[in-house]
């Protein structure tokens, strides 16, 4: 990445709101940090020799829209949107430090008291009528997420990034166990009208520690979470899961927060689900095969589709006059979506040997020993072997397209060619 003095004196960061939308998916979030980690890299060159606080306090992303591990994500640069450089810094720092225990128990004890008493009940529980009365939550214990959070989340200085302009909207997705909804929980100084249809709803709303637990709530694997809602009059407490669940449009709710640009990071490929070779893939599927796959297409399939969706609305818009857009309410949103070049489930059978002996047996009785299993690890895998590799791989694939980033994030005062795409996968 290079770029030379004369165009960096042209550099100014773009004025249009612009929003970045955070998708979940466990450890698998450790490549959007390294995307991060590559867009700072990327703004420091550029904007290299202008006034300093410019550079590094300015906020490139004024609404930030988190799902999952994304919400966690996305918090965390909404408590530092007075400093981009710094946000992504600590993001950085955390992620490349990972062990699991800071997300889950990973002892013996703890994995026995979640994990296996949760195998043995759904083996031979109906043998065992006081079973009945046990009823264990999830696969792990997510307790020490909590701390972890406390000390990473600052929720006053995230306030006073809304008061001083740094951040328009924080918007955090989890799905209500109790009503099907998903719901879109959202933090800004005004309100917004977002859309309700096909049980989806926004809630105004201060984002505090249990959404992003809740968000980021893997279904089955780590315990939902109870929140306040108060919809139509009524007030009461649904307990919610992972926000990726039922989330049919994850790019909706920055548009309807006000984004005329959105910065996509995916957390897995696009369109490119490859094939296993061999035996092993004429093989039964093990339950963690089953599990993986299942929780690719929550995480995965709703992007995929919301980006065609995306490109089909803007073909549409484009062909209208200014006026039957706003009749329509039509506008056109440029997109720029980075998600892994490679397959991070690969990745992940060469780390599955890090996770603690505990945690790597329980998965080992689902099936997560052979390579066919480690997509369920993969969003398990919270150690730092792993998370380094997926943030170089975000880095790197970042870099790449240094130029596509810079025509969305900056203004050259010099016009993009007319084929410049304005959709980038890479």
């Amino acid at each position: 990445m290079s770029i030379d003095a004369a165009s960096r004196d042209r550099v100014q960061l773009r004025t249009t709101p612009a929003g970045l939308i955070l998708l979940g998916g466990g450890a698998r979030a450790a490549y959007q940090v390294g995307v991060l980690k590559g867009l700072a890299a990327i703004l420091r060159d550029a904007r290299r020799g202008l006034d300093p606080s410019i550079a590094q306090g300015h906020n490139p992303f004024q609404i930030l829209v988190g799902t999952s591990a994304g919400a966690i994500n996305a918090a965390a640069l909404a408590c530092r949107a007075d400093n981009f450089q710094e946000a992504v810094a600590q993001l950085v720092h955390v992620w490349e430090n990972f062990h699991a225990e800071q997300v889950y128990r990973s002892d013996l004890l703890g994995v026995v008291r979640a994990g296996a008493r949760w195998l043995t009940l759904l083996s031979i529980g109906w043998m065992l009528r006081k079973s009945l009365r046990l009823r264990p939550r999830s696969l792990l214990d997510n307790a020490p997420l909590r701390a972890l959070l406390t000390a990473m989340i600052d929720f006053e200085r995230m306030a006073r990034a809304f008061e001083r302009g740094h951040l328009r909207a924080l918007a955090v997705t989890a799905s209500s166990y109790t009503s099907g909804r998903h719901v879109t929980f959202y933090q800004a100084l005004n309100d917004y009208e977002l859309p309700a249809k096909l049980q989806r709803v926004s809630l105004h709303a201060r984002i505090t520690l249990d959404h992003l637990l809740a968000s980021s709530a893997i279904p089955f694997v780590f315990p939902a979470v109870p929140l306040p809602v108060a919809l139509g009059g009524a007030q009461g407490v649904e307990y919610f899961g992972d926000g990726a669940m039922r989330q049919i449009s994850p790019i909706s709710p920055a548009i309807h927060l006000g984004a005329e640009r959105v910065l996509v990071i995916g957390a897995g490929q696009l369109g490119n689900p490859g094939a296993l070779q061999g035996a092993e893939a004429r093989a039964y599927p093990s339950l963690a095969q089953i599990a993986g796959h299942a929780l690719s297409s929550i995480f995965l399939d709703a992007l995929a589709t919301d980006i065609e969706r995306l490109e089909k609305m803007n073909q549409f818009a484009a062909a209208l006059t200014p006026a039957q857009q706003r009749a329509l309410n039509l506008r056109p949103i440029e997109s720029l979506v980075i998600a892994p070049s490679e397959r991070l489930d690969g990745i992940a059978a060469r780390y599955v040997g890090a996770l603690p002996r505990p945690v790597r047996a329980l998965l080992e009785v689902l099936g997560a020993h052979r390579g066919s299993g480690a997509g369920l690890a993969s969003y398990l895998l919270f150690e730092s072997a792993y998370t380094r590799v997926l943030i170089d791989l975000g880095y790197a694939d970042t870099l790449a397209r240094a130029d596509a980033v810079l025509a969305f994030l900056t203004d050259s005062r010099e016009p993009l060619p007319a084929h410049a795409p304005r959709v980038v996968v890479v």
